[in-house]
Parts: C-alpha cells; structure tokens; sequence
C-alpha cells in the first residue's frame, strides 16, 4: 500500500497540533521534524520517536520522505517551499504565502514552471457547514448570488509585539475570509473598499495596523459582498456567514457548546460561541488533512492551491490600499 512519508518544518503550537492529527492516519508516517528551536520538542516527541533536527537538509536529502509540510514562521515559507518543489511533488503549507505580494508573486513564477501539487491551508474551506453554503450555490438552491455576509471576529486581540510582525489585520487575519469569499460565491474579487480603525486597541493603531474593519467587495460574477471583521469579540469566537441569491438564502452559524437554550422569565440564553480557532475548526482540520492524504494517494489535485493563496493575497493588498487611499481599489490580476 501507498504511505506519505512526511517531512515537516515548523513545531510550534500549530505546528505540533497538525503533526499530532497526521499521527493518526495508517498510511502517514510522519517521519522527519525540522525547527529552530528543538527544547520545546523533546517531551512531547518521548512517545512519537520523530526524528528532530534544525538542519533543513535532514528532510531535503531524504530520498524517502515524499510529502512536505510547512508550518514554519511566515518568513520561512517561500525558501521552504521552493527548496521542496526540487525534493518532492506533494507539498502542504500554512498560509499566508508570505507577507510580502512581490515575494509571493516571484514565487508563483518559479511554482508555475514546475508540476508540482501545493495545498494551501485554508482551513475553513473544508467547514462542513461552509461546504454546505457552497453546495447550495453550486446546485443553484438558491439561485444567482447577489450579496454574501461574513462576520469574523477573534475573541481577544494578539499581543502589540505580534501585530508589529503580522503583515496586518488583511493579511494576517482576513486573508482567510478572502479566501472564502471566493470559495463561496465561485468568483474572483474585482475591487474593494475598506473602512476601518483601532477601536480594540489604540495601540494596535500606534504600531500601524488597526483592529476593526468593514470591508466592502465587488465580484467578477457582479455579486456584492461584505466582510466585517473585529480582533475582539468578548463573547468568542465569531464566525456566520450569509448567501443571499434570486431564489433564497442560505446561513452558517456560529459553533456552540451544546444546543440547549434556558428559558426563564428573565432571560433566553444559548451558550456562547467556542472561544477557540482549533475548536471552532477542528472538524475542518481533519477533513483538510484527509483531502491532501487522498490527492497524494490518488495522484490527483488539490482543492485549496497556491494561486488560490496568491488571490487571497491580492485581495489583501487591495485591502490594504484602499484603506490608507479611503478609495475603491481594483484587486490585481494574475
């Protein structure tokens, strides 16, 4: 039987959270780990006997390993990623690509030339409750998609130190809702129009980036879009989603704890949305494994590719411009 052999780079907490979901597949062997930093690893590896190292090359000259996964810091992906277009054929990298449009651009001209499969780890594309909304688009349940809606808000702010290394509020942290918002409505994004501020944290504004944005977007297909995202949202995680369409609409709600509503005559309450990314997601983590796992066995392509990741950042540098420009900006083409 076919197995991936795994090489890895990047243990991190996310890191470490991928590996340890791959652990449980019969036909993945994750194999080689590569980080800067290899202290964090020692106790955690007792039980998984994976071989650890800080030399790239430990997993570049490995003529068994025959997958790559990046999970490294962002400013590792593009050298990672070339390197193991010359090693292997099946690659799997957390996004963004980089923080850097030009870089990302290079790097696009360099995978072009080469048959290679990149997945990009959009997660929330294989939601099975956003795969739903899709499904209901592609099957015309709904009919022609004139407006989507998404709401995305995290449950508390990232520290200064990390907003000053991020990229960004679109490229860190509304890059996934780029991203989704053309999965959802099957079309590019032609042009955008942001409004936004640091209304969290005014410090998040005095390290030149903002925290609260309205996010106003144009389709290819002419539908019309919406995005209003938040670094706050003290009730937790916040993600719905709308498709409204000629014939109906459709609504992904957020995740809860349990279903159980207490009706009294003071109040009628639900549970909170999960507070947690990788409890909201965890469903779509392991079906996003599963469908790298089984291109990889299969030989087949990938749902969720670099030029997928490369779009998504396009739409990030609009973003971005628009806001500074308080104008409507046209979204690159490629």
């Amino acid at each position: 039987m076919k197995k991936m052999i795994a090489g890895v780079f990047g243990a991190g907490r996310i890191g470490k959270f991928h590996v340890e979901n791959l652990l449980q597949y019969d036909n993945v062997e994750v194999k080689t780990i590569c980080d800067v930093q290899l202290d964090h690893l020692i106790e955690w590896n007792k039980d998984k006997n994976i071989f650890l190292t800080k030399n790239e090359d430990d997993i570049f000259d490995d003529k068994e390993i025959n997958a790559i996964f990046i999970f490294s810091s962002t400013d590792q992906h593009i050298s990672q990623l070339i390197k193991a277009t010359q090693n292997v054929d099946y690659i799997f990298m957390e996004k963004p690509i980089s923080k850097s449009i030009d870089a990302t651009l290079e790097a696009w001209e360099i995978v072009k030339s080469k048959s290679k499969t990149i997945q990009l780890g959009f997660n929330r594309r294989f939601d099975p409750n956003f795969k739903k909304v899709k499904e209901a688009r592609v099957k015309e349940t709904i009919g022609v998609p004139h407006v989507l809606k998404i709401t995305s808000r995290d449950p508390e702010p990232p520290g200064i130190d990390y907003v000053k290394v991020s990229g960004g509020i679109f490229m860190d942290m509304a890059i996934h809702d780029f991203d989704m918002s053309r999965y959802i409505v099957g079309s590019d994004v032609e042009e955008v129009f942001v409004m936004g501020d640091a209304l969290v944290n005014p410090k998040i504004k005095e390290a030149g980036d903002i925290d609260t944005a309205i996010i106003q977007l144009k389709f290819a297909n002419n539908a019309l879009g919406v995005i209003d995202i938040s670094r706050e949202a003290v009730y937790g995680y916040d993600q719905r989603l709308e498709l409204f369409g000629s014939k109906g609409a459709i609504i992904a709600d957020n995740k809860v704890e349990t279903s159980t509503k207490l009706l009294t005559k003071d109040c009628s309450c639900v549970d909170n949305p999960l507070h947690f990314f990788i409890e909201r997601y965890i469903d779509a983590y392991k079906n996003e494994y599963e469908t790298f796992i089984e291109a990889f066995m299969n030989n087949d392509n990938v749902i969720c590719s670099f030029e997928d990741g490369l779009k998504a950042e396009l739409i990030a540098e609009a973003c971005k411009k628009s806001y500074e420009t308080k104008t409507v900006v046209k979204v690159r083409g490629i």
